[in-house]
């Protein structure tokens, strides 16, 4: 048979697992793993009922890839994280650090720029900064309960010389982002005469937490009579309690200013498409989702506008803010002078 010496070679073929005999073309239809985009951020931001869930989803449908969220306390602790790994990092963008740090996070030399024209936000002031691109701001405040509190301070100078019983919670600059923002708010107001505030402030505090949420549950729980937080907080329970009882004050010399960044490490393994990420914050897509999910003011605002309940909220007739460089050069100086005058 002439085919007689096929017969061997045929059975050994034959005999080979399936694998083996597909080899090549399993190789080449199988899907590529999506490329994935790593970002650092802190835990509300992430969470459930914060925006990163409702972004996620929308940037995972264009950009074809797995966005995937790193959470850390808070902004601080997002930026002692990129600082320890250094260039190792696996990040490719950091989002949530602000104007309070930035100079300090550009002075590690692990930021890239954006490379992106932020020229036409809806901020206060403008941004030129080419290494951190802003997602939101938003305004620090006293918050109170109307029902509690009828007659709240209108002043910084008010709040001073509030009755000795009525108590506020504030929140450790060292570890938390509005608890920075009250330090640099006072400084912006008094400058050398800061020391003297605090001591003044002192008898009215009833205790200094690490972070918001402890602050904000004691107030809610009636253990306090006002609490550090932001304009926007009584936007919250105005639309997700149906509730108007709280309200922030408004201080007529102003308040303190937060605006909210994101940048890309120069490390990143994916800095395209970090830079991709970068340029979606600024869409309606990512936009819409910071009213009422981060409760606080977009750099964009929608066509459609905010919604009715910001049309409630104070509106400071003045934003306070300090130079970065001299946050940078000073925080540590002015953070001692703050302990010192809450432990006399």
């Amino acid at each position: 048979m002439r085919n007689a010496k096929l017969i061997p070679a045929l059975l050994l073929f034959l005999s080979q697992p399936l694998s083996a005999q597909e080899t090549t073309n399993t190789e080449s239809t199988e899907p590529a793993e999506p490329p994935v985009l790593t970002v650092y951020t802190y835990d509300s931001f992430a969470s459930e009922w914060g925006p990163g869930p409702g972004i996620e989803t929308a940037f995972e449908a264009e950009c074809e890839c797995d966005l995937r969220f790193v959470t850390v306390d808070s902004s601080t602790g997002i930026l002692s994280r990129i600082q320890l790994e250094g260039d190792r990092s696996p990040a490719d963008v950091v989002l949530g650090l602000d104007n309070s740090l930035v100079v300090e996070a550009q002075n590690t030399g692990l930021i890239a720029s954006h490379e992106i024209d932020a020229g036409n936000l809806d901020l206060p002031q403008p941004w030129d900064n080419p290494n951190f691109l802003p997602f939101d701001f938003g305004f620090f405040a006293f918050i109170y309960d109307t029902e509690r509190m009828e007659d709240p301070p209108a002043s910084f100078e008010e709040l001073l010389a509030m009755d000795d019983d009525v108590r506020i919670v504030i929140q450790d600059p060292r570890s938390s982002t509005p608890g920075l923002g009250l330090l640099l708010w006072v400084k912006a107001l008094y400058g050398d005469q800061a020391r003297q505030t605090w001591e003044q402030l002192a008898p009215h505090i009833l205790t200094v937490t690490k972070g918001w949420s402890e602050a904000y549950g004691m107030f809610l729980e009636g253990e306090a009579d006002m609490v550090l937080s932001y304009t926007t907080s009584p936007a919250y329970h105005q639309i997700v309690e149906e509730e108007t009882r709280y309200r922030a004050a408004g201080f007529k010399e102003g308040h303190g200013m937060q605006i909210e960044v994101a940048g890309l490490l120069k490390s990143a393994p994916n800095r395209e498409l970090g830079r991709r990420f970068l340029a979606f914050m600024l869409s309606p897509a990512f936009q819409a989702l910071i009213p009422t999910g981060n409760w606080m003011y977009p750099v964009v605002f929608p066509e459609e506008g905010l919604p009715e309940a910001f049309a409630d909220l104070v509106r400071p007739v003045r934003s306070l803010a300090i130079d970065p460089q001299g946050i940078t050069e000073h925080k540590l100086d002015w953070i001692d002078e703050f302990n010192e005058a809450l432990s006399q």
